[in-house]
């Protein structure tokens, strides 16, 4: 969906750039960064829509950023571009939790495409996870206090 919040993570500087820009132009709000520490940094300050992480990247890589943003538990759905051939990866990060994967070089138009149905996703989780604590709710008006707890942000 046009204005979006997406987090665009690839140690490629230029590619990340190029990406980042190709999507504001289309109207979407992009945070790029370039490593998976940073990722998860970006991940605790702000919300985002979908993340789109690359697999092969210096230092933590693309399976183990994933594993790290699934920890935090956010409602967030997960993108993977895979440059390198490595489909076997990008099917291992799917079950691990990832929406889908889209191989670089990727036309913007797919990417987009892609980055919608993640967003349907997302969208639909947080649907049902609202729906769930209403019915909570309305079965216990103290529930409250657990189904709301505090969002743990780094100070």
């Amino acid at each position: 969906m046009i204005g979006s919040k997406i987090l665009l993570v690839d140690d490629e500087v230029v590619f990340a750039n190029n990406m980042s820009k190709l999507l504001a132009i289309r109207g979407y709000k992009v945070t790029s960064v370039n490593s998976g520490d940073s990722a998860i940094n970006a991940l605790e300050e702000e919300d985002f829509d979908v993340v789109v992480l690359d697999l092969k990247m210096n230092g933590m890589d693309g399976i183990t950023t994933l594993k790290e943003i699934k920890k935090l538990g956010l409602f967030t759905e997960t993108l993977i571009l895979t440059g390198h051939g490595s489909i076997d990866t990008a099917l291992e990060a799917i079950k691990i939790g990832a929406y889908d994967f889209l191989a670089k070089p990727c036309e913007i138009d797919d990417l987009i495409e892609k980055i919608e149905g993640a967003w349907e996703k997302k969208d639909e989780g947080e649907k049902k996870d609202i729906q769930e604590k209403i019915q909570k709710l309305v079965e216990s008006p103290s529930a409250a206090f657990d189904l709301f707890p505090p969002k743990k942000r780094k100070t």
